[in-house]
């Protein structure tokens, strides 16, 4: 943790401790409110990494880790719904000055008064393209289907990727609602994260301005930038495994427990965060792998320990160690690329000899 802590990382524990981890057993079962997202925004933390002409803060990404991990070990659900925020929030910064979606889109997204969604991850299912798009001077069409989205109801904007028949990746933002071309399906039930709205949507002739086009980039190209920074670790897996810690009482067992998972988890963090401040994202690519998979094993551990410890009781839904250990499983495949399940796989099939 940082020794003098960020004003960021302040409002992000005071936010955490008075309102996230107190309500996040009702949130799991109820659904993130957007009484929450109103807290994130009025503490700035959705501008954390926005440049400081835009209202964001320009905080250093260290912050910007130290926070998430705030967050998600408080109420992952809520977490959830407000990192996708980050992404497009990122990608406009270091858009060309005069963009037009730049300048339409960066100052509100900066100071919350936009919340956006993500809509890409099926970009890496290629070569399927379960998105396609096709460019005209108008604008872009979208058509297929998004397996995935996570907000919906909450976002204001989404970030939208397709893949053109020439293989370019195309990102353009589109309104968050139901409209003509687009139609999202009932809300998934899932084992865990129910809470952070994810749909699916169908697109279906889906016009987008010119205007709100933000990238457009051979995929292969977005695949080299994708692949190097999906194998850090994510901090959530950090947050999620000091919340289950936390909930480990002082018999000597669990004690021991604890501090030997805590040891472990203090010199993963140190080192995955170190690499990901490298300044060549491409190297160390697969020592990245390996430290976000030991991190992975380390949040397994802790989310188990907090079951075991709570013993028969754990498994109540009031109980705070069956949720985490339920995120747990989620963020075992959020963000996951084939390079990152592979190596997943390898290390699994190894532990088991």
């Amino acid at each position: 943790m940082t020794t003098t802590p960020h004003p960021l990382v302040t409002e992000a524990r005071r936010l955490a401790d008075e309102l996230l981890a107190p309500c996040a057993q009702r949130v799991d079962q109820d659904g993130v409110p957007a009484s929450h997202l109103d807290a994130v925004r009025r503490g700035g933390l959705l501008g954390v990494s926005a440049p400081e002409e835009f209202g964001g803060a320009a905080a250093p990404d260290s912050v910007a880790r130290e926070i998430a991990e705030i967050l998600a070990g408080a109420c992952c659900s809520t977490w959830f719904v407000q990192t996708q925020h980050h992404t497009p929030v990122r990608l406009l910064a270091g858009a060309s000055p005069g963009l037009a979606a730049r300048e339409r889109f960066l100052r509100p997204l900066a100071t919350g008064e936009l919340l956006a969604g993500i809509a890409y991850a099926h970009v890496r299912a290629f070569p399927r393209v379960p998105v396609r798009a096709r460019v005209d001077r108008d604008g872009v069409r979208f058509d297929g289907t998004v397996p995935w989205y996570t907000g919906w109801g909450l976002n204001d904007v989404m970030l939208l990727a397709g893949v053109t028949e020439a293989d370019e990746v195309v990102f353009a933002f589109a309104d968050a609602r139901e409209q003509p071309g687009l139609r999202p399906s009932p809300p998934l039930r899932l084992a865990a994260l129910t809470a952070a709205r994810t749909v699916s949507l169908e697109l279906d002739g889906l016009r987008v301005p010119a205007a709100n086009v933000v990238r457009r980039t051979p995929r292969a190209e977005f695949a080299r930038v994708d692949v190097p920074r999906s194998a850090n670790a994510s901090p959530a897996v950090f947050g999620v495994a000091r919340a289950a810690l936390d909930l480990l009482g002082d018999t000597p067992d669990e004690r021991r427990a604890a501090e030997s998972l805590r040891a472990g988890l203090d010199e993963v963090r140190a080192r995955a965060y170190a690499l990901a401040d490298h300044p060549v994202a491409h190297e160390h690519v697969e020592e990245r792998l390996a430290l976000r998979t030991r991190a992975y094993d380390l949040m397994r551990a802790a989310t188990t320990a907090a079951v075991v410890a709570g013993g028969g009781r754990a498994t109540s839904l009031d109980s705070p160690a069956q949720r985490l250990a339920r995120e747990a499983m989620f963020l075992l495949v959020q963000g996951q690329t084939a390079p990152v399940r592979r190596a997943h796989l390898a290390a699994l099939s190894g532990a088991g000899r």
